[in-house]
């Protein structure tokens, strides 16, 4: 998912939420890439056991695991290149993870409708602070243990009715149609974060950060997307109206304008 650069691209990755893959960027993506004038390259990786990555989520023990490909991405970066990376959902704590490890190829981490975790608690504290179990028990949605002895961390899916009425609900029917068929069944790694140390000050914490807040989300609510906010001062927030927890489909136009826009300002 790369297009050609000029002498002035910008690298963007865009980082996907739980039980999707690069896929879910499609709309986003192309519209940045024909962006007239601005020359960006964007890359929308799948992280490990998601979209075609061919791995199983038996294979991946660990979040640093499952978020290697977008690692390797910044690893990969020739010397003195930077990237703005741009997480939904799930994907926000991926890109803090990259922002902790390779904060000198971090030109700007934004949060669309992510999780944005704070440099005083585990990575963690922002699932369960928002209730992870709130993606549990409504509707058809399913976590289970994938092994007996719990070695592995707990598996996640979206089901159907969740995905019509909560997550897609803003939707076209072919996008719901299209997530239903490429979900895969993932994990958010709770007790993988939870032994982790809180991302630091001088790592996470120095990289200049945007919020875009998503209004009509009823995954993870305006109050809430606020509240991690107001606990990890950015540099700027932004609001998006009438898009759901899906804003990359449901409002692709506005998704695009926004990156677009923090791009030329802070890269």
């Amino acid at each position: 998912m790369e297009a050609d650069s000029g002498a002035k691209a910008k690298h963007i990755i865009l980082v996907h939420g739980v039980c999707h893959g690069g896929w879910s960027w499609y709309k986003v993506a192309a519209g940045l890439r024909s962006a007239a004038g601005h020359g960006y390259r964007v890359h929308a990786p799948d992280l490990a056991a998601s979209g075609i990555d061919d791995r199983r989520l038996p294979e991946v023990a660990t979040f640093s695991e499952y978020t290697g490909p977008l690692l390797d991405a910044l690893r990969s970066l020739p010397a003195g290149e930077k990237a703005v990376l741009v997480g939904h959902s799930l994907g926000g704590l991926s890109v803090a993870l990259a922002a902790e490890m390779f904060p000198d190829k971090v030109a700007l981490a934004a949060f669309l409708s992510a999780y944005m975790p704070d440099c005083a608690s585990p990575p963690s504290h922002v699932l369960i602070q928002h209730g992870a179990g709130n993606w549990v028990s409504p509707l058809d949605n399913e976590m289970k243990p994938q092994d007996a002895d719990g070695r592995l961390p707990a598996s996640f899916m979206f089901g159907p009715q969740f995905i019509e009425q909560k997550l897609y609900q803003l939707c076209s029917p072919e996008d719901i149609t299209l997530a239903k068929s490429l979900i895969r069944v993932g994990s958010l790694f709770l007790e993988d974060l939870q032994a982790r140390q809180p991302f630091t000050k001088e790592r996470y914490g120095s990289v200049r950060k945007v919020y875009v807040v998503c209004k009509q989300d009823v995954t993870i609510p305006e109050a809430y997307q606020r509240s991690m906010v107001a606990n990890n001062p950015v540099d700027e927030v932004r609001e998006i109206d009438g898009a759901d927890h899906m804003a990359m489909l449901s409002a692709p136009d506005q998704v695009v304008k926004c990156i677009v826009d923090i791009v030329e300002k802070y890269n």
